[in-house]
């Protein structure tokens, strides 16, 4: 199998002046394409601070990164955000929908960046929604929405540009244990039908329980997997 995102001797390290916090510690990662992994550890672990790098939201103080065969470590700001915008959607625990939009423009959004045409957009968006069983709320606002149906919303519009990698900050983790359920079933079949790797975030053994692959953090450091 192709390797999606690699991971080499990556350090993160944060200058607190007159303190250098050291989150990161040696971590080797090998993801293969279409292959769902859960990342866990407590808090203060580095979870999230491992998924900005895999998501080419930070750099590393040290150590390569490897998307596609490509080292991102290297890529200048511009050349990040076309990585970001192209191979990798986006899914957080508070969904981050704009307010002032309905379902239907905020999963457009993200086309907007890539020249595709309104028409294109519109249709693109409406078909995402009808997948995850929205198209009967696609004109509602996020205030209008439950929390899974506003998680379904974030979905689509992480699948806006037809990334190859979805990255999840505990998508479930601000809902309840039914739409939760429902949440992880979308995901699931995303990666079964679609061949999209999904690396999960998360702190609940239940949602873990889906990965081919669980990493383990403490202190910024694997203990178990890689």
């Amino acid at each position: 199998m192709e390797t999606a995102i690699e991971l080499r001797d990556i350090e993160k390290e944060y200058d607190l002046g007159a303190i250098k916090l050291h989150v990161l510690k040696e971590i080797k990662l090998k993801v293969k394409k279409s292959d769902i992994v859960a990342i866990m550890g407590p808090s203060g672990s580095g979870k999230s601070t491992m998924l900005h790098m895999l998501g080419c939201l930070d750099r590393p103080t040290r150590g390569k990164i490897i998307i596609d065969g490509v080292d991102v470590s290297r890529l200048n700001d511009d050349e990040l955000a076309k990585i970001r915008r192209e191979k990798i959607g986006f899914i957080f625990q508070f969904f981050y929908l704009i307010p002032s939009l309905t379902a239907l423009k905020n999963v457009e959004l993200p086309m907007t960046f890539i020249k595709s045409s309104a028409k294109d957009r519109e249709e693109r968006a409406k078909e995402l929604l009808k997948m995850v069983g929205l198209e009967e709320r696609m004109y509602h606002k996020p205030s209008q929405l439950s929390g899974g149906e506003s998680q379904r919303v974030a979905i689509a519009r992480a699948l806006a540009n037809n990334p190859q990698i979805i990255l999840a900050d505990e998508p479930t983790g601000n809902l309840d244990s039914k739409s939760g359920k429902e949440i992880m079933d979308i995901l699931v079949k995303l990666n079964k039908k679609r061949g999209v790797t999904l690396i999960i975030v998360t702190h609940d053994p239940s949602i873990a329980r889906h990965a081919e692959k669980v990493i383990n953090l403490k202190d910024g450091k694997i203990i178990k997997g890689g």
